[in-house]
């Protein structure tokens, strides 16, 4: 596979997982808590997918 597609396919994963993790709580799908996660998701999925790939 390809590097690019594994950075990407790490980012919307990570992205995902970020963002529903505040659900556990109660928090809102568009909540700040959320919106940060996502973020942070999303770093740690291109983190993992470029570590993967090189």
């Amino acid at each position: 596979m390809e590097s690019k597609s594994v950075i990407w396919i790490g980012m919307i994963v990570g992205s995902t997982a970020g963002s529903l993790i505040p659900l556990l709580w109660g928090a809102g799908m568009l909540s700040f808590s959320s919106i940060i996660l996502s973020a942070a998701g999303a770093i740690v999925g291109i983190w993992l997918g470029f570590k993967m790939t090189h």
